[in-house]
């Protein structure tokens, strides 16, 4: 017979064994951000490589979502699977924004988060912008395998006139991760480019007003772009 004090120790000990369990990691690799240098010229940003686990790539690469528009897509337009999934979820996170937040040196924790995807990129995307007035900061988390095209990476420029003018670039290669504050002046954008390039972007908004609305834009923008492709085929 187990006397009370025996019981209460066993209890203990898997109470303890329980505060003890290894945590599951994440596919995020945030030191990765946190030691990044913050750039403040011509506007604050920051570059992180291999900001996603090593022995997390091939799972999100077999999960990426298969979307056949250009653009892209809220995640509330198609259903995420498995470790991209879970990947969303950080990026949902209370962690990441921590992180930003204090990297960028402004509060977004309380922010609505629209998220939205990119698998394939057409020749008009990509083109000198600053974001809109509605962001207050931009994160984009590249997942593409291998990427050895001269196009299609994206630039920090001093202004719109020109993609040569430029201070940074970032390669759509997996893992490499770019976070900047929206500013009247955070010019950015990519050479055209063609194809398949995947990426995750994360905007913080300003209020939810405004996330509704994005998400009633970026709906019928996907219904216009399914309407064209089918009479094109057609």
């Amino acid at each position: 017979m187990i006397s009370s004090v025996e019981a209460s120790n066993i209890g203990k000990a898997g109470a303890a064994g329980e505060t003890t369990a290894p945590a599951i990691q994440g596919a995020l690799e945030l030191g990765r951000l946190r030691a990044a240098p913050l750039h403040s010229d011509p506007y604050p940003f920051v570059i992180a490589h291999g900001a996603l686990r090593p022995a997390a790539l091939p799972a999100l690469r077999r999960d990426f979502p298969m979307l056949r528009q250009t653009g892209f897509h809220p995640t509330d337009s198609f259903t995420p699977e498995g470790a991209f999934a879970a990947l969303l979820r950080e990026l949902e996170g209370p962690e990441i924004a921590t992180v930003l937040s204090e990297k960028l040196g402004v509060d977004l924790a309380g922010l609505p988060r629209l998220i939205t995807v990119r698998r394939l990129s057409a020749a008009h995307e990509g083109r000198i912008h600053t974001d809109s007035a509605s962001k207050v900061a931009t994160l984009l988390l590249y997942l593409h395998e291998g990427w050895s095209a001269p196009n299609g990476r994206l630039r920090i420029l001093r202004g719109p006139g020109s993609f040569e003018d430029y201070v940074a670039e970032v390669s759509p290669q997996e893992g490499n991760m770019l976070a900047f504050l929206r500013s009247d002046h955070s010019w950015h954008g990519h050479t055209p480019f063609v194809g398949e390039r995947r990426v995750v972007q994360v905007a913080w908004l300003r209020d939810a007003s405004e996330l509704e609305r994005k998400r009633r834009r970026h709906g019928l923008s996907h219904f216009l772009r399914r309407l064209m492709g089918r009479e094109q085929r057609a």
